[in-house]
């Protein structure tokens, strides 16, 4: 039996929404791509679908699968820091928001950020949804108490204590702008370098002081299990990584990850216990000094960038 067509016009209206909604929700984009499926096709088992209310509709289905799997991701527990899934953003850039304010709601790329995704962890899975769905995907006070089964007023309280979990963030927020991007490539680059040439007062340059360096492998892979912090100790850590990685061979390339310019570290020859891919980000402060090191091996979350990088327009960017 064919499908309704109106269930393949749904999907092509509205996959996207559910799929940004998940992610966000769990930082997770292969937990994205099968919450996706389980949707559409709960709602191919409806004998119709809801008439001028899809959109809320699909928002309950997706919201309360996130809930649910951030509350088993945080049950099970994890090996070592936790780190975001990174995805492609390609050339996408926010408008310059300095004005708006932090009251001011969250674009997409804004909200797919690692900076604005880390901040969420500090919020239960409820709050996050609301949050969410009131600041970045402007649902209306009514429509996320129908999607998350809230009183308004609870909502409005619910919403009203996740932006003040969130002032630490909105005081510098991540807003992925050109300029960000661009400078974040240029410290990014010269910091790789820095590591590479073992230039000990390049790195103390571009590294603050109380710089840190998150490793996320999930157990796959040999890496630091807690965090690195203190210019000294993320200088030796990554000088001495960097120097073990060009042994077998690395081939390097920058993408736009997040919605900022990450490097995708690819080796050449395979090494026992070491990662075929490793995906290294950065975090700038308001002085383009780096705040953060951030570094993804962890099989999973990285099957997702294992198709060639075009390295001639990546370094482009």
């Amino acid at each position: 039996m064919k499908a309704d067509p109106s269930y393949d016009a749904a999907y092509r209206e509205h996959a996207k929404h559910v799929w940004a909604i998940v992610y966000r929700m769990t930082g997770s984009a292969q937990d994205a791509d099968d919450i996706v499926q389980d949707t559409f096709v709960r709602a191919m088992a409806r004998e119709r679908l809801p008439e001028g209310e899809m959109r809320p509709w699909l928002g309950r289905i997706a919201s309360n699968a996130g809930i649910d799997l951030l509350r088993q991701r945080r049950r099970r527990g994890y090996v070592g820091p936790w780190l975001p899934e990174p995805i492609d953003t390609e050339d996408d850039a926010s408008a310059d928001a300095s004005e708006a304010g932090a009251d001011a709601g969250y674009d997409l790329l804004e909200s797919a950020s690692f900076a604005f995704l880390l901040a969420l962890e500090a919020l239960q899975p409820r709050p996050r949804a609301v949050l969410l769905l009131r600041d970045v995907f402007d649902y209306s006070v009514r429509e996320v108490a129908g999607v998350l089964d809230m009183s308004e007023t609870h909502v409005k309280v619910t919403h009203h204590r996740a932006r003040r979990m969130m002032e630490t963030y909105d005081q510098e927020r991540c807003i992925p702008t050109r300029e960000l991007q661009e400078r974040t490539r240029a410290v990014l680059a010269s910091l790789m370098a820095s590591f590479v040439t073992r230039d000990t007062e390049a790195i103390e340059r571009l590294l603050t002081e109380s710089v840190r360096s998150v490793s996320d492998s999930d157990g796959d892979f040999f890496a630091a299990r807690v965090p690195v912090v203190g210019r000294p100790k993320v200088s030796t850590f990554w000088t001495r990584t960097t120097q073990y990685a060009q042994k077998g061979g690395v081939d390097i390339a920058f993408r736009m990850l997040n919605g900022l310019p990450a490097i995708v570290a690819s080796r050449s020859v395979r090494r026992e216990g070491t990662a075929p891919r490793t995906v290294i980000m950065v975090q700038l402060d308001a002085r383009g000094s780096v705040v953060e090191v951030r570094s993804i091996v962890a099989l999973r979350k990285l099957a997702r960038l294992m198709a060639p990088v075009d390295k001639a327009r990546a370094g482009g960017r």
